[in-house]
């Protein structure tokens, strides 16, 4: 008997089916959780991560802690672009991993493209 796929499920399967990321223009991918927000970026032809970034890393902990949900996806965001830029990536395909594109995703997404990146 076949699992049947779902919701947020489906919709990431169906997105990963078109993006991809290169070399060129690695994939910047988030994923949400009830408490914290990350993000990291994945060139898919070697299979390898060139950059994270969370509400969990060092850089952002301390900021995160006493801001809104909203507001530490903003400065995960601005924490991101900022190591993509220092190793000389400003663009990227932008995956949200099948959530849906507002609130702390479109934060995130927002803030990393104010501090420089291109998708």
């Amino acid at each position: 008997m076949a699992m049947q796929i779902v919701g947020r499920e489906r919709r990431k399967l169906r997105i990963r089916r078109k993006i991809s990321g290169t070399p060129e223009r690695p994939r910047l991918t988030v994923f949400r959780s009830a408490k914290h927000i990350y993000a990291q970026v994945i060139d898919d032809v070697a299979g390898s991560t060139l950059a994270h970034s969370s509400t969990l890393a060092p850089d952002v902990r301390g900021e995160a802690t006493e801001a809104t949900k909203t507001e530490a996806a903003k400065k995960v965001g601005a924490a991101i672009a900022k190591l993509l830029l220092s190793k000389g990536i400003d663009k990227v395909v932008f995956d949200r991993n099948g959530n849906l594109f507002h609130g702390r995703i479109k934060a995130l997404a927002d803030a990393a493209r104010e501090a420089g990146l291109k998708f």
